[in-house]
């Protein structure tokens, strides 16, 4: 990897195969960074950071790892606040590496051009993410990591910091000894007893961290239940997955009883633990903060207190299968309503956004009965090939690079999910989270719902499934993209313009009309009475609406089935389609991008719900 030498570069790395930086331009390259750190190679990405492997050569080449500030936020505001989250990870790392062998030491931080970096120690070893992939773990496995785990939360907590992040991935058993380190204190907080009792950003992992740390209030007993969510995977081997629909997929919790399942899964691989263990593991595991155990010294005493009651096994190495740890209850089959036939109209305009032609069309759709009066709409969308993204001379950096997709077919909203649906909705039971059934900024009972984050939009979806039998779920943006498409290549599935007559956006260069002629709010969902060759309604402009997938600044590496784009992006934040009535038509477009932070943000956003074909709870 070559370094760029510009001193105020934003960001120096570089291929070996660029001749000019990709930053700023110049032809000055380097092999060191500060005149010391290699740079080898890219290891992760995420909303605040880059991190890469790396080799110090002032110490022999031994090996490092680099984090660097590389926020993918808007707004000064929010810049601002990740380069303190990243400074104050320094810190924490300084503080606690130097004072602790099972904490990765800072070794450097630094400032160079506008990017802030800190430097790690290297920790050589596998996670315990690879460990349980290839080995089970038994009782005595089991209690050896709480006693090695334990004394470090303690010393973390004694220090008034709560890791917040706590699960296989982040901890590794280190080669040289075979002791846990425990790493990433990228999300740790720093706490007060005041600070305890304000909210704070939100940062979780979902499938370890308990409901007070996903409401922002996460506290020392926050990191022990996900330690003792750490423990009973281990013992079970079986780990939170999204499927292939984007959905969450736990096989040992049950959300709608807020039960854990992990003595049942044990109970049918045959597998037993001493009752002590059970107990100190279901008081890790409790619901309510005020009900588990308080500090790591607690649990370190019952452990040792219980330490003669059972027969250390050794530990046993088996192969497990992906499909093994995937494994889920068979689901019941739902039948779909009767299908029914209607016509639409589709328009397609010239380069001037002329009407050009005008066609009827039909499709198939089935009507899903949400209470006595509302109903909502489903229109089958038929699988196929398209290419997703933007040519080079079209868009933005991250609508490239355009690549075949292939997508199955589903069914998805005819209109996005209006204010009327979303109340239907939101006075059944709650799943996770409550639903305020007036969110929305402009009221109408046919104007689409906004004013909705990302996880309300999830609850939706399940409570809609709860009662219907059906796996409701958000659209990935492949499918997104092709349901807006409708076998189209062009800008929007009018063609290359669009008009006022045709959606609710504002203007600019697409449009060639005052500002004058467009609306500052939503209209009702369909007001324009034109669809696209699907059948769907609203694709351009009237609300942002958000995809299952989490943020990733460009299509490098990105799924060609369709699926939903999980791994390697910032969960925290979700990608949204479609422009809204506020914003110009060019972000209108059927390739256009843009995020939200997935607990609110902007808060300007609706969405529409998919099914796919023949998927039922």
């Amino acid at each position: 990897m070559q370094i760029c030498q510009n001193p105020n570069c934003s960001n120096p790395f570089n291929s070996d195969s660029n001749r000019f930086c990709v930053s700023c331009g110049q032809s000055y390259f380097g092999k060191l960074l500060r005149n010391r750190y290699r740079v080898l190679r890219l290891l992760g990405e995420g909303g605040f950071s880059r991190t890469y492997a790396a080799e110090d050569a002032d110490r022999l080449n031994a090996p490092c790892v680099i984090k660097q500030f590389f926020p993918q936020v808007q707004g000064t505001g929010q810049r601002t606040k990740a380069a303190e989250f990243f400074k104050e990870e320094a810190f924490r790392l300084y503080e606690l590496g130097e004072n602790h062998t099972q904490i990765p030491r800072l070794l450097a931080y630094f400032e160079q051009g506008s990017s802030l970096y800190l430097v790690q120690e290297f920790i050589q070893g596998k996670t315990l993410l690879r460990e349980v992939q290839q080995q089970t773990y038994g009782e005595a496995q089991i209690r050896e990591l709480l006693a090695d785990l334990l004394p470090i939360l303690d010393f973390i907590h004694s220090h008034n910091v709560i890791h917040r992040d706590i699960k296989p991935e982040n901890i590794i058993r280190r080669e040289s000894d075979g002791k846990p380190v425990l790493i990433d204190f990228g999300g740790a907080k720093q706490v007060t007893q005041t600070s305890l009792a304000r909210p704070s950003t939100v940062i979780y992992t979902i499938g370890y961290a308990p409901t007070e740390q996903m409401a922002g209030f996460a506290c020392h007993a926050s990191d022990l239940y996900a330690l003792g969510v750490t423990c009973v995977r281990l013992l079970t081997q079986c780990l939170p997955f999204q499927d292939a629909y984007g959905q969450i997929n736990d096989p040992i919790y049950d959300p709608m009883n807020v039960k854990w399942l992990w003595r049942e899964r044990l109970q049918e691989k045959g597998i037993t633990i001493s009752d002590d263990l059970g107990k100190i593991l279901d008081k890790l595991l409790k619901h309510l903060p005020s009900e588990r155990y308080q500090t790591a010294v607690a649990v370190l005493d019952d452990l040792k207190s219980t330490t003669s009651t059972f027969t250390p096994t050794a530990l046993k190495i088996v192969a497990i299968s992906q499909a093994t740890l995937l494994q889920l209850p068979e689901k019941a089959i739902i039948p779909l309503p009767p299908l029914q036939t209607f016509e639409f109209d589709v328009v397609t305009v010239d380069t001037a956004g002329r009407e050009v032609s005008r066609d009827r069309l039909n499709t198939n759709f089935f009507t899903e009965e949400l209470s006595k009066i509302v109903t909502l709409e489903m229109l089958s969308i038929p699988g196929g090939t398209y290419m997703m993204g933007s040519p080079e001379y079209e868009g933005d950096a991250d609508e490239r690079p355009q690549h075949q997709v292939r997508v199955e077919p589903f069914f998805m909203g005819k209109f996005p999910v209006t204010q009327a649906q979303w109340r239907a909705i939101a006075a059944l039971p709650k799943v996770k989270q409550t639903l305020n059934p007036n969110p929305s900024k402009f009221k109408g009972l046919d104007r689409p719902v906004e004013n909705v984050s990302w996880h309300e939009a999830v609850e939706f979806c399940v409570r809609l499934s709860e009662k219907t039998g059906r796996s409701y779920r958000l659209p990935s943006e492949a499918e997104w993209e092709y349901a807006c498409r409708a076998g189209t290549t062009t800008s929007f599935h009018f063609g290359e313009k669009i008009t006022s007559e045709l959606v609710s956006c504002s203007s600019d260069a697409y449009t060639g009309e005052s500002k004058s002629k467009f609306r500052k709010e939503t209209t009702n969902v369909g007001s324009f009475e034109v669809a696209n060759a699907f059948g769907l309604y609203d694709m351009h402009g009237l609300v942002w609406e958000w995809c299952a997938d989490s943020w990733h600044n460009n299509y490098n590496d990105a799924p060609v089935d369709g699926t939903a784009w999980e791994v390697g992006g910032d969960a925290h934040r979700r990608v949204l389609r479609g422009g809204s009535w506020s914003f110009s038509s060019e972000l209108c477009r059927s390739a256009s991008r843009s995020w939200n932070e997935s607990d609110g943000g902007l808060r300007i956003c609706g969405f529409r719900v998919v099914l796919s074909a023949g998927e039922t709870i």
